[in-house]
């Protein structure tokens, strides 16, 4: 069970270091001890999975697999598989930015070194690694190898019989592309094996990690090629729906994910057989578990499949207390955070309440909703005990730029009314003190806000395709460490 506490929402991919990404080396333990020292009890990750193209962790080729960028090069350095001249492609300047592009041509590269100098002293382990994981980890190597056979090419333009998984070409691959389909199982086994340490050290701290999973899977993804008949799909293996979010205020068209939808009649009847495999898989990782976009789970935003916007999109029911029944079942001592943000009815805050899963709130949005019935919960003041709260989460603004936007001027009247405060760095501060002195059970921060980052730096701007999920630290990022400190020990967390 979640206690009074606080916490600091940053990404792996996030952390400073070399090569060009954060990884699960050395500056991941480091960000540890700053957290230890700052009295922080949470560390939260954005998902861990592989991404796809955007870049963007909530859309993934894998609901199973750990990225292969957060690998860390030098710990293979140090076990004798690499040498420091094979990753100069990767060692320059340290830059604020993720180039994924570089990353994507290079580390991949780097990486089969690193397979061609492990697989035979690790083969044993890797065998049984793999029998662990068979249920996902074939269909995820095989996908990744078939990807790259068809330059790149999403699993629903391939040949039939590769989308399809017909048995005589499956096998054929098998034994013509052994060699490339065992790379991607050694990889998911130097990250799985690496991050199981670095959990390990972060939980010796008495500090607890976060997960967050994307209710949905991606389209092109080896979730749905793999397992066809766990979504709504019509003969030719296109969605029949897609998933996505109405307007709001994000997007004046809403949000077009383009997600399949699942076959909940389908997953009912097998017990929900991949969702608890799921979940069950998530409790290694994680001590707490945040579900992306939980009011899908009470009814979801179904677009047709050709639409390009999500206004034409329909309410349906989802599984509720069905599928939660089975998400508890299967990790019985992992702790849930459901996302109920978004366009929420009194059936979701119910299904939440039922559930007894503590809900988001967000700061910003206290300040941004008009005269919506929910507006109020949101502020600092209002907000109840079994809440996670947040001044913003990865799709928001940062705090900075958030009051120092043009688009917002018109807002600072009020922030200043209910602040008791007359100017942005005032403001700044009480914001991030309330968050801290609220009722909430678990206050979370932004490591930009605490650094008072301005707007280039937030992580995502959503319905904008580019240019997102790129922020790294600046190396001197402890400088906010006695804010933090103050922070945690006024709010008594």
């Amino acid at each position: 069970m979640i206690k009074r506490a606080s916490g600091v929402l940053l990404p792996i991919f996030s952390l400073p270091g070399k090569y060009g990404i954060g990884t699960f080396g050395k500056e991941a333990y480091n960000f540890a001890d700053f957290l230890l020292e700052t009295k922080q009890k949470y560390w939260q990750f954005l998902p861990l999975n592989p991404t796809s193209y955007g870049d963007s962790p909530y859309q993934s080729f894998s609901a199973f697999a750990i990225n292969p960028y957060f690998i860390d090069l030098e710990m293979l350095i140090e076990k004798g598989y690499l040498k420091e001249e094979d990753c100069v492609e990767l060692d320059e300047p340290y830059s604020r930015k993720i180039d994924y592009g570089k990353e994507y041509y290079c580390r991949f590269k780097i990486l089969y070194k690193a397979y061609e100098n492990a697989k035979d002293e690790l083969a044993e382990e890797v065998e049984k690694f793999r029998k662990k994981n068979r249920f996902w980890i074939e269909d995820y190597a095989q996908f990744m190898v078939l990807k790259n056979l068809h330059n790149g090419k999403g699993w629903y333009d391939w040949e039939e019989e590769y989308r399809l998984k017909n048995t005589k070409a499956m096998n054929k691959l098998k034994k013509e592309h052994k060699d490339e389909i065992d790379f991607y199982v050694y990889l998911q086994f130097f990250a799985f094996v690496q991050y199981a340490k670095l959990k390990g050290y972060i939980n010796s701290l008495g500090i607890k990690v976060i997960g967050d999973i994307p209710i949905y899977v991606a389209f092109d993804s080896s979730d749905l090629w793999g397992k066809k008949d766990n979504f709504l799909l019509d003969e030719n293996g296109n969605p029949t729906d897609v998933a996505g979010v109405p307007p709001d205020y994000f997007s004046k068209t809403g949000q077009l994910w383009g997600n399949p939808i699942y076959d909940y009649k389908k997953m009912e009847a097998d017990g929900f057989k991949w969702w608890k495999q799921r979940v069950k898989k998530c409790a290694e990782l994680y001590d707490v578990l945040r579900i992306d976009h939980f009011r899908g789970i009470q009814a979801y935003w179904a677009v047709p499949f050709k639409e390009t916007t999500a206004i034409n999109g329909k309410w349906v029911i989802g599984p509720g207390m069905k599928l939660i029944d089975a998400i508890k079942s299967s990790a019985k001592n992992l702790d849930v955070i459901a996302e109920d943000l978004g366009f929420l009815t009194e059936e979701v805050i119910e299904l939440k309440n039922k559930a007894g899963f503590p809900g988001l709130a967000i700061y910003e949005f206290g300040y941004n909703l008009g005269d919506d019935k929910f507006e109020n919960s949101y502020l600092a003041e209002n907000v109840t005990e079994n809440t996670v709260f947040y001044i913003g989460t990865h799709d928001n603004d940062t705090l900075n730029h958030f009051l120092e936007d043009e688009q917002n001027k018109e807002l600072l009247p009020l922030i200043y009314k209910n602040l008791k405060c007359d100017n942005v760095k005032d403001a700044r501060l009480r914001m991030l003190e309330n968050l801290s002195l609220s009722k909430a059970v678990l206050s979370i921060y932004t490591m930009q806000d605490l650094l008072d980052e301005g707007g280039e730096y937030r992580f995502n701007t959503p319905s904008v395709a580019s240019g997102n999920w790129q922020y790294r630290l600046p190396e001197d990022y402890a400088s906010c460490a006695s804010l933090l400190l103050a922070l945690t020990e006024k709010g008594k967390r």
